[in-house]
This record gives C-alpha cells, sequence and structure tokens, in this order.
C-alpha cells in the first residue's frame, strides 16, 4: 500500500526526472504542457517528465467548432493531434476518475473501461469544462451541446436530414417543425452557432430552389441581452444581424420542457421542432467536484500563482478553476481560450520555479476583447476596446483564429477552407457518422447521469 506523502514537502527526485501529470489537452493544460516540453528539450539539469491525459488524442480548438457546425470547416482542420504538437511527452487516453492527493496517484479509465493508476510529483488540474444543464424536462433526452466535434457533425448532418426529409413531407405542419431550429444560449457560442447554421440553411434552399424563409431559427435566453461580453453597442448590432436574416430572438425566454418533437417554452408557447441546440453556457468538469476541495461558482478556488491552497504540488488553471482577476476587485477570470493559453504559460513557469527552475509568478492579465463569427460577411470583434463590425470585425477574426491555431498544418486547412468559402458555395455532405446516442450531452461529454453523480 503506498505511504501517504506529505504535499507540504519537496519532491526528492534524486537521479530521476519530476514526473508532471496535466489532467487535460484544452487551451490551458496544451500550453502547460507545451512550454514543460520546450523545458525538458533544453534543461538536462532539471529533468522532468511530462504526461498529458486526456479522453481524446487532439487538443481541440473549439471557437471553431460553429463553423464545423455550419459545414463551412471539417473536423480535422479543428483538432490538434497530441503527438504530433507534443513531442517528447507520454499521453494517456482515457479519463481521470479518481484523485488522491495524499498518495500522489491518479485512476485513469480508457475507452475500453480498464482502469490504470498513474503516479505524480506535480499536478496540473485542467480538465475544462462541460455544458452547463439544468432541471428541464427532456433536456439531456433530446438536447444536443456544443464542446465536441461529435456534437457539431450531428448538428450539421440533423440540419441537413431534416430539411431533406422536410422536401418529401406530404405533411405540412411536420414539415414545418423539421424545418424549425431552435438555439438555447445567445452568447457569443450559442450567437454564432445560430449564424452558421443559417447560413448552412439558406444554401440548401438555394440548391433545392425553396425559399430560405421557409427555415425558422429561433433563438432564446433568458438575458435581456445579446452577447453581453461584447458590450452593448455591439451586442444591439448583433441582434439587429441576427433579425435582419430572419432569426427569431426571444429574450428573458428559455425552455420549460422539451419533447422529441416540440419545445414547450417560458413564454407559454410551444414551438413544433426536431432541432434543438443547447448552448446556455458551461460548468466545471464534473471531475472538480470529487475533489472536495474549495470552490468558487462549482470552479476550484486557486491562489493567484494557480496553485491549490493547502497543495503547493497542485496547480489548476482553465475553465476548470476559479482563479482570481487581479485587475478587478473580487472576480475571477471568465472561462475564455484567452485567459485559458495565458494562465498555461503561468501554470508551467510556477511547477518549473517549484523544482528550481527561475522564479515563480502572479497571473495578472488584462483582457484583450472578443471576436464572434457571426456567417456571411459579418462578424464582430472588440480588440483591445476597439469596437469593430462588418468586414472590418471579419478580417480581425478570421486573423485572430488563424494565429491562435497551435499548429501550421490546421491553419493552413483553415485558411483555404476561408478562400474557398469565398468562391464556392459550402458542400451539402451529410455523412451520418454520429448517432443520436452518441451526440446526447451525457455521452460526448462524459457528464455523469443524475443516477451517477
Amino acid at each position: 500500500m503506498t505511504e501517504p506523502v506529505d504535499p507540504t514537502q519537496p519532491v526528492d527526485r534524486t537521479g530521476g526526472a519530476v514526473r508532471i501529470v496535466i489532467v487535460g489537452a484544452g487551451f490551458a493544460g496544451f500550453e502547460t504542457a507545451r512550454r514543460l516540453l520546450r523545458h525538458q528539450r533544453s534543461d538536462v539539469d532539471h529533468p522532468v517528465e511530462v504526461t498529458v491525459i486526456s479522453p481524446d488524442d487532439f487538443m481541440l480548438y473549439t471557437p471553431l467548432l460553429p463553423d464545423v457546425a455550419g459545414g463551412l470547416l471539417d473536423p480535422r482542420f479543428v483538432a490538434v493531434p497530441l503527438a504530433q504538437a507534443l513531442p517528447g511527452a507520454q499521453l494517456v487516453a482515457g479519463r481521470v476518475e479518481k484523485v488522491d492527493l495524499d498518495g500522489r496517484t491518479l485512476e485513469v479509465r480508457n475507452r475500453e473501461g480498464v482502469a490504470e493508476t498513474v503516479e505524480w510529483d506535480r499536478l496540473v488540474l485542467t480538465p475544462g469544462s462541460v455544458t452547463r444543464l439544468f432541471d428541464i424536462p427532456g433536456l439531456t433526452e433530446h438536447a444536443r451541446g456544443l464542446k465536441t466535434t461529435t456534437e457539431a457533425l450531428y448538428l450539421r448532418d440533423q440540419l441537413l436530414e431534416q430539411l431533406e426529409l422536410a422536401c418529401r413531407e406530404t405533411d405540412p405542419e411536420i414539415a414545418k417543425a423539421r424545418r424549425t431550429v431552435v438555439v438555447v444560449g445567445a452568447s457569443y457560442a450559442g450567437a454564432e452557432l445560430t449564424a452558421q447554421l443559417r447560413a448552412l440553411a439558406d444554401e440548401v434552399a438555394r440548391q433545392r430552389d425553396f425559399d430560405p424563409q421557409d427555415v425558422r431559427f429561433v433563438l432564446l435566453d433568458m438575458a435581456d441581452r445579446v452577447m453581453p461580453e461584447v458590450g452593448e453597442k455591439l451586442g444591439d448590432k448583433v441582434l439587429e444581424v441576427l433579425r435582419s436574416r430572419g432569426i427569431d430572438v426571444r429574450l428573458g425566454t428559455t425552455i420549460d420542457r422539451l419533447t422529441a418533437e416540440h419545445a414547450e417554452l417560458s413564454d407559454g408557447t410551444t414551438v413544433p421542432t426536431r432541432t434543438v441546440a443547447w448552448a446556455a453556457g458551461v460548468a466545471a468538469s464534473p471531475l472538480i467536484e470529487s475533489l472536495g476541495l474549495p470552490a468558487e461558482k462549482g470552479r476550484l478556488k486557486v491562489r493567484t500563482d494557480l496553485s491549490v491552497p493547502g497543495h503547493p504540488h497542485v496547480f489548476a488553471a482553465g475553465d476548470a478553476a476559479a482563479v482570481p482577476d487581479v485587475t478587478k476587485d473580487d472576480a475571477i477570470t471568465p472561462p475564455t481560450a484567452q485567459h485559458a493559453v495565458r494562465q498555461g504559460k503561468v501554470v508551467a513557469r510556477n511547477v518549473l520555479a517549484g523544482i528550481g527552475v527561475g522564479s515563480a509568478t502572479d497571473y495578472r492579465h488584462n483582457d484583450l476583447g472578443l471576436v464572434v463569427d457571426l456567417g456571411p460577411r459579418f462578424a464582430v470583434a472588440n480588440p483591445v476596446g476597439i469596437h469593430l463590425s462588418g468586414y472590418a470585425a471579419k478580417a480581425v477574426t478570421r486573423a485572430y483564429h488563424l494565429f491562435s491555431l497551435p499548429r501550421g498544418a490546421n491553419r493552413m486547412a483553415v485558411a483555404a477552407a476561408y478562400l474557398g468559402d469565398a468562391v464556392y458555395p459550402r458542400p451539402l455532405v451529410s455523412f451520418g457518422l454520429v448517432s443520436d446516442d452518441e451526440a446526447s450531452l451525457t455521452r460526448s461529454q462524459g457528464i455523469p447521469t443524475s443516477s451517477e453523480s
């Protein structure tokens, strides 16, 4: 039986490398690993062994998932292979089910259900987030999220399939339901998804020769405005553009009940539909709750140096961590890729400082703004406080994504798709590779069911 390790004592790895285990390969975990591997290759006096544990063998560039759902990008373009991008790292494909902080071990279960124990000297928790769910009847059974390539592919194929079936449907009410899409969440993810699905539907209408306004989109949000992240001025512009495209935007409204054939809304109306996308926020990975450590808004509490209080050899960052925002009073950083990447850099630096390499630092970063792609010919952005919309924002948005993608091959593929989109129509291809069950919120994201939690 493993003897408990005093977490306050330094690790004695005389003659061996310090074992650094990173849980999760999202923006924060990926950047942490990349920085640590640079040290591994350049400093033989302070050897480290970097292990990355992730359910997938790729880092997913999630901001471009709406483009995948809209048929603009191939899912491979937004998936960065870990084996190629993180040479020198040990990769473990599986989900962490248990963390023993005293014994410094993890229990990992792979896709075949086989468990493995992984030991660590330094632990970095970056398991990311999952779609935030509510106790709404029928939600987990009939809605689909947008956090994985599985879900993005399903939404694309689902829309194409329903529009095809509608063209052959003899009952006009059923045909109308097949041509109705409900999206819940008018933040940037939901707004981008709605805009891209609208563009895909417009292309189907053009090629199949029917009125694009026959395809109805309903965008819901409990907030009193669209995309509050970009400010009132740009938010109003987004609302104007979405409504000009025939999208029924209903604020202060959500779903009360969902079935396979309709959505019952909180405003008392019922919308017949076969396609419901749920993009109403995120919650920290279920792994965080299992730790039994202090949390804030469901996210693991950390110090400004990103270490976990009481556990100096454990760090956390990204969507799963409540990182203090020292630029604002009593605030934590928002769960955005921008913060996650920069937190990954700080985690790597502070982990190395703990083994005698360099000096530690606190996390401090002023938000540089957001970029939001809203389909053909339009985007909004507020880089460093400058409000942009239309073609100028479109150029800034696409340039930002191309710059941020961490692999040259992915950047080239996405750039080629952008150029092709300016010349050729979107391909209307439905492979049917993702089943309804595989795309479910619980299975695709690993969210425990109520009986498992």
